[in-house]
């Protein structure tokens, strides 16, 4: 799926921390990780022993959380001076240059803007993760604050494709048609506003690649398209995303790896001229800290090393993880910086980029 071996590689060292800003979310996709951590609203008032992933009165999910030992429920982050400080601790002890809004879903985010406001004070360059169900709305102000980006999580082209992955109680056809307007209105107000828009798509398996066609077809002239590989099965997965290559008779161009961390793509050439990536998982663990891990084999550690996570616990300070299959690893912000965790974290990514850039004889690049 890396297409052929002489094919041009980017090193890219990753600089990114992916806050958690809000837990709130209009959908119920039965697969959603959310960040690791606990249905906020399912589970008020519960102690950590007490926390469940299961279903509650949202009807939402949270896939890990039966093994990956989360203590704390996540907090909706305010626009304010202790996340100034949160920002700037973890840019002073470790290279940030970018800062990924996940959720939930972040457009549901009342201060939107002044969160992209604070971290482009600091000089960082500001992305988002979104089902677009909310984007029409706020995207005008966030443009104006400073958003670069928004990557748009495409789970159906159809209402009963999209509503075949919710929970019960929001797996109506009707329901998910106005969320796929929503969508479409997100790409369209995000496009008007200078803000660059990716549609990320995850590929199972072959009974998927009419759908990402669809989106092809749909928005590939305003849109990024991303394929995924599915956490759940890799080797179908791929083949499905191959398929889709073959039968676009996309010309692979140029492979991008982020060093430090499991992310890694192929860039892709349509024959009309537009792009298409396909996005997998390289088999990255953390050298102390992954080591004696108990999911640390091919089967059970499904997203490797991916990166720095920033969270803030309700009622309580900010948290920083690095796996959210092992979310008994987070610490708080200030235990972060000062750990040997922090300088693990450092250290490998320079060790990778440098690794790298002589596996491929390549200059890395920080775009």
């Amino acid at each position: 799926m890396h297409g052929p071996r002489n094919l041009p590689v980017e090193v890219r060292p990753d600089r990114t921390l992916r806050v958690k800003i809000i837990d709130a979310c209009g959908l119920a996709c039965s697969f959603c990780h959310n960040e690791g951590t606990p249905v906020a609203t399912d589970n008020a008032g519960r102690s950590a022993g007490e926390f469940t992933g299961t279903p509650g009165r949202s009807g939402r999910v949270s896939i890990y959380l039966k093994t990956n030992g989360t203590n704390f429920l996540p907090a909706r982050i305010p626009a304010d001076s202790d996340f100034a400080l949160a920002l700037a601790a973890v840019r002073g002890s470790l290279p940030t240059n970018e800062v990924h809004f996940t959720g939930g879903e972040p457009t549901l985010h009342p201060e939107l803007p002044g969160l992209i406001r604070i971290a482009r004070r600091l000089g960082l360059t500001v992305g988002l993760t979104s089902n677009g169900e909310n984007g029409a709305a706020v995207i005008p102000d966030a443009a104006a604050a400073g958003l670069d980006r928004i990557n748009l999580s495409v789970f159906g082209t159809t209402p009963e494709e999209l509503a075949a992955v919710q929970g019960p109680r929001l797996a109506s056809p009707k329901l998910a048609a106005r969320k796929l307007a929503a969508l479409d209105a997100t790409i369209e107000t995000a496009t008007a506003h200078g803000v660059k828009v990716s549609a990320n798509i995850v590929i199972p398996d072959h009974s998927h690649v009419e759908r990402v066609l669809r989106i092809i077809e749909q928005h590939g002239r305003t849109v990024v398209v991303r394929m995924l590989v599915s956490l759940e099965d890799g080797g179908a997965s791929l083949a499905a995303m191959q398929e889709v290559v073959d039968h676009l008779g996309a010309t692979p161009v140029r492979r991008i790896v982020t060093a430090g961390a499991s992310d890694q793509r192929v860039r892709y050439r349509l024959p009309d001229g537009r792009t298409l990536y396909a996005k997998s998982i390289r088999p990255v663990r953390l050298p102390e800290t992954c080591t004696d891990c108990r999911f640390n084999n091919p089967d059970d550690c499904q997203e490797g090393y991916y990166g720095i996570r920033m969270y803030r616990a309700t009622d309580g300070p900010f948290m920083v993880g690095v796996c959210i299959q092992r979310m008994d690893l987070c610490v708080t912000l200030g235990e972060f910086v000062m750990s040997q965790r922090c300088r693990e974290v450092t250290a490998f990514r320079d060790d990778e980029a440098a690794r790298l850039a002589k596996l491929y004889a390549v200059r890395t690049t920080t775009g």
